[in-house]
């Protein structure tokens, strides 16, 4: 076997110095640079068909299915598959508003939610910070940890609402509660969640009855379109949901919000999005291998086009902060404390799921890292009567200690 799969290797990998060992079946070694930094060991047929035709997603669901591992890192891994791979391109308009438009229909936001989120709470608690903050953090030094970054976020949000005691908030797609029970403690307001992960609900429920918190926060198990018209909010906050929306949904999504927001209120949009304009999912079998196997209905696109669903909703934005980099510092510390409890978590979810789970994570810093994603936090307003919008003339009221 080894020799005709050497020529395969070589026709394909010859000549480009890769920092890589190939472990084969039958247990002989080829070595794409004299300093191999990282063993690539094929564990089946399959696994030599995706390294004689590499694409990013298909080595990850090689990965997946053991019929290729890895020794080190995620994270060195992952630079090596991307040399492998070659070129990284974004997939077009067709994909993202035809297959995926369609998926959004057929199986609404509700099971593409508890898909990902009802895993257990004990598997996201091995790798996310104390308070169980599950998106993109807020880094004031390189020497922040984990947790101290999560609180910054969390706080960077609440100054950028200007939140004020007595003021109401909303929180749309709440997760484990870490913003309202923040919101609710420092700033005073009357919080409330929502979220569609039964996990979550429960979860935030206990830890409100256990903080004593049942007369400023709460949280419902609803989708954000089923929320009342007849009840508004000083301000809303959405973060790390609105990669489920769907392009085709913004009106939707920016129209309830511009209903349930008091005039003269503030909204935040916290979300992911594409770094090409008309990108609508990550090439080289990224975006598929997400859809199948992590966030099944979660579509991207660039900001511009975000910022354009605010404004068709009447929304007036009035400051956007890029924190790409940001996400990879977040991501790359949740997929360090993951392989730092690896066995911990195989034994809580099983191996499948833990390596869907490190390779997407990995993945994800990887994309931040190379620019082809990004993280905005979008702050609109919804306008007065008069056209009026009052807010401060510069951004000092977010920095100022």
């Amino acid at each position: 076997m080894t020799a005709p799969l050497k020529r395969l290797i070589e026709s394909r990998y010859g000549g480009r110095d890769l920092p890589v060992a190939l472990v084969l079946p039958d247990g002989g070694r080829i070595a794409l640079s004299p300093r191999p930094e990282v063993d690539v060991i094929v564990r089946s047929w399959r696994g030599v068909k995706a390294l004689v035709a590499p694409a990013l997603g298909t080595l990850a669901r090689a990965y997946v299915h053991q019929d290729i591992d890895f020794t080190g890192s995620a994270k060195r891994a992952l630079a090596v598959a991307e040399s492998m791979a070659g070129s990284i391109t974004a997939g077009g308009h067709s994909l993202g508003t035809g297959i995926r438009g369609i998926w959004h229909r057929r199986r609404g936001n509700r099971p593409n939610i508890q898909h990902h989120y009802d895993v257990s709470n004990a598997f996201y608690r091995l790798w996310l910070d104390a308070r169980m903050v599950y998106s993109c953090a807020y880094f004031r030094s390189e020497s922040d940890t984990l947790d101290d970054a999560q609180e910054h976020k969390l706080d960077h949000i609440c100054r950028k609402l200007r939140l004020a005691p007595g003021e109401t908030l909303l929180d749309i797609g709440c997760g484990w509660g870490g913003l309202i029970f923040w919101a609710a403690q420092h700033y005073g307001v009357e919080a409330t969640g929502i979220t569609l992960s039964a996990n979550q609900r429960d979860f935030v429920a206990a830890e409100i009855a256990a903080r004593g918190l049942q007369n400023r926060v709460r949280v419902e198990l609803r989708d954000y379109l089923d929320l009342p018209d007849d009840v508004q909010y000083d301000k809303v906050a959405s973060v790390g949901m609105f990669e489920h929306v769907g392009i085709r949904n913004f009106g939707r999504y920016f129209g309830k919000i511009h209903q349930i927001l008091k005039p003269g209120g503030f909204v935040l949009n916290h979300g992911i999005t594409h770094n090409w304009l008309d990108g609508t999912h990550l090439g080289s079998g990224i975006g598929d291998f997400v859809e199948e196997y992590v966030f099944p209905g979660g579509e991207l696109t660039h900001v511009g086009r975000v910022i354009g669903g605010l404004a068709d909703a009447g929304l007036e934005l009035v400051d956007a902060e890029a924190l790409r980099e940001h996400y990879a510092k977040t991501l790359w510390s949740w997929v360090e404390r993951l392989e730092g409890n690896a066995e911990v978590a195989r034994a809580e979810v099983g191996e499948e799921k833990f390596r869907v789970w490190r390779i997407y994570m990995a993945g994800s810093a990887h994309a931040f890292d190379r620019g082809w994603l990004s993280l905005w936090q979008l702050l609109a307003g919804k306008p007065l009567a008069d056209g009026r919008l009052p807010h401060p003339l510069t951004r000092e009221f977010i920095y100022k200690n």
